[in-house]
């Protein structure tokens, strides 16, 4: 997601991009205008932004760049990641006057390659504030959620909505399709009624009844997600059984899968496995 995004702040702003392939970088900067720049450069921005796939990346990331970062630099993250680590990352920037805004992304791929993602920020008001301006070139909805580690506690809960509505919709499709429904109609019926979610909307009938399941959002990162969320609840300490529950039924599907590279919604083949049939 960190590629188009990028290309919607070249677009309005001068903007440096790194990347840990420097080949995605020069990519970008003929694509979109963008400046590639070696790792220390990145420092001069006023505004930084990140887009790794665990924190602690994030974290290490930061850590290399301390000694080139100038006090009053923001630094808005939109990995999905975890709370503690962010604080402590946080922490860790503050030392050299930085300020931190954990924002994490939803929308997907295609949300940021249309300007149209969601950004969930945990931090001060005034950073979000600072920080939103620039956001609305690729966010269409900008929520201030509360305070440091807010953002990611909110994804990771999100995206475990996502995976529980995934798998229980997987597991009712194939019922249906065992009793000689029609899933194509059934799906139809589920979309205008009661029990309809992004993922029947906008992700089975273009993954799963496609037989496509593009490579979109990796199964081992949606179970990170779900370990994050696990953590969340746990610091919590409130009664969450299914979502408890999920978790374990994707830590499952990751091994039997055999990849966590494959996309997320494979959930649905091993139910097809374990059922001895195809959702069609």
């Amino acid at each position: 997601m960190g590629y188009p995004i990028a290309g919607h702040l070249a677009r309005r702003y001068p903007t440096l991009v790194w990347n840990r392939t420097p080949s995605k970088a020069e990519a970008h900067a003929k694509e979109f205008g963008s400046q590639p720049v070696a790792f220390a450069q990145v420092a001069q921005a006023d505004i930084l932004f990140t887009c790794l796939p665990t924190s602690q990346e994030v974290h290490g990331v930061a850590e290399q760049l301390l000694p080139h970062l100038r006090p009053g630099t923001l630094w808005v993250d939109h990995t999905s990641g975890e709370p503690e680590l962010a604080r402590k990352t946080a922490a860790r920037l503050a030392e050299k006057g930085v300020s931190y805004l954990d924002a994490c992304l939803s929308g997907g791929v295609a949300g940021a390659v249309q300007g149209r993602a969601t950004v969930m920020a945990g931090g001060s008001r005034e950073d979000f504030e600072r920080a939103r301006p620039v956001m609305a070139t690729y966010a269409a909805k900008i929520v201030h959620v509360g305070p440091l580690g807010s953002g990611h506690a909110v994804k990771a809960v999100n995206n475990a909505l996502l995976a529980v509505n995934l798998w229980a919709l997987s597991e009712g499709m194939l019922a249906l399709v065992r009793q000689g429904v029609d899933a194509r109609l059934a799906l139809e019926a589920i979309n205008a009624s009661s029990g309809r979610s992004n993922v029947s909307e906008n992700l089975f009938g273009q993954r799963v009844l496609s037989r496509e399941f593009p490579n979109t959002f990796a199964l081992g990162l949606l179970a990170k997600d779900l370990g994050i969320c696990a953590r969340v609840l746990e610091a919590a300490g409130t009664p969450a059984p299914m979502l408890r529950q999920v978790r374990e039924f994707f830590e499952i599907a990751r091994r039997e899968v055999g990849s966590a590279e494959v996309d997320h919604t494979a959930v649905a083949r091993l139910l097809e496995r374990w059922a001895g049939l195809e959702i069609r």
